[in-house]
């Protein structure tokens, strides 16, 4: 029996997804944050910098405890309004205790859209060119959004800062959604499954709540660095002072890395350096014969080392996986993640 978490799929497919253009609908915890003083209160909660990439824009961050420990990410649209914070369906109810206990009235006001909103991802190599060919505007470059009017109530398309594994991020209401759906279909998309979503989120080296993030995780243990999560220049924000010791003084004792590995799925979910666990199996992707995931694992396990995920052998790489992470102990070369 696969692990939970893990999921199966043929090398075909993953071509697939990369070199052509899914899309997929699902639900969010989903808030919109308007008023006076929204600017200045999520500047104050959130990792990432909202000020500086100003007005339609798109970021990622996490609002922290106020020891450093990430409590909900969102991705977070800005555009002349105010904002739209997208985040897991399970962040729903650790959201709205935040926004009631941090987010004066007088300033900013947070509704929750969960129920009414939904979220279409866009994936693969030709989603430009779908989306073109569907007679919708693209905004034009990474971070940048762009608000589709509609009878059906507008929509926010943005394009995600790199390298996140999604291409493009549609929020609304599902009759809207499901119009421009249809719209991409006609175009040339094709509807995608939410194994979809985790295939291109695990090769992308992307972390997720619930995964490889829980109520302990530090922004620098999941590569908040890398993937443009926390700004160590916007100023103070809840959580910032251990968040800029880590980066300024110390380190983390764990890492985000890649996990290779030949033959079945793991069984289990322990990372072993000959008899010692180093960490554990987050997520994963079968590929038939072979198998890539993610993995939490301390800090003295370099890239390349060797390693047992339970009985599995395999390998720990840097992540994102790149062309040449290709063998595990005894894969065939040849083969790409």
């Amino acid at each position: 029996m696969t692990l939970p978490g893990i999921i199966s799929t043929g090398e075909a497919h993953v071509v697939e997804l990369r070199d052509g253009m899914r899309w997929v609908t699902t639900e969010a915890a989903m808030f919109r944050v308007e008023g006076t003083g929204a600017v200045d209160c999520l500047q104050g909660l959130l990792t990432c910098d909202i000020v500086g990439p100003g007005s339609d824009s798109v970021t990622y961050g996490a609002m922290l405890t106020a020891k450093g420990m990430i409590t909900v990410d969102f991705l977070v649209f800005r555009d002349g309004a105010g904002f739209t914070l997208i985040a897991d369906p399970a962040a729903r109810l650790p959201a709205l205790d935040l926004f009631k206990r941090q987010l004066p009235p007088r300033f900013a006001r947070a509704s929750d859209r969960s129920d009414s909103h939904r979220v279409l991802w866009l994936l693969g190599a030709k989603t430009e060119t779908v989306v073109r060919g569907a007679d919708l505007p693209w905004p034009e470059h990474a971070g940048r959004l762009i608000v589709l009017p509609s009878d059906r109530g507008p929509a926010l398309l943005g394009r995600p800062p790199a390298p996140a594994p999604w291409n493009g991020i549609l929020a609304g209401t599902p009759d809207g959604l499901a119009a421009i759906a249809d719209r991409l279909t006609r175009a040339g998309g094709v509807e995608g499954t939410f194994d979809d979503l985790e295939l291109a989120r695990v090769l992308g080296g992307w972390p997720t709540l619930g995964r490889e993030i829980d109520q302990r995780t530090l922004p620098q243990e999941v590569r908040y660095d890398a993937i443009g999560g926390v700004s160590y220049t916007k100023g103070c924000y809840v959580g910032q002072e251990t968040v800029a010791r880590v980066h300024f003084r110390g380190h983390v004792n764990r890492r985000l890395r890649g996990l290779l590995w030949q033959g079945p799925a793991p069984a289990e979910t322990d990372v072993l350096q000959g008899d010692k666990p180093v960490g554990r199996l987050t997520s994963g992707v079968q590929l038939e014969n072979r198998g890539v995931g993610l993995g939490l694992i301390r800090r003295e396990v370099e890239p390349g080392a060797t390693v047992r995920i339970g009985a599995t052998a395999g390998v720990v790489v840097d992540l994102p996986f790149e062309s040449g992470d290709r063998e595990a102990p005894g894969m065939e070369p040849g083969a790409s993640p």
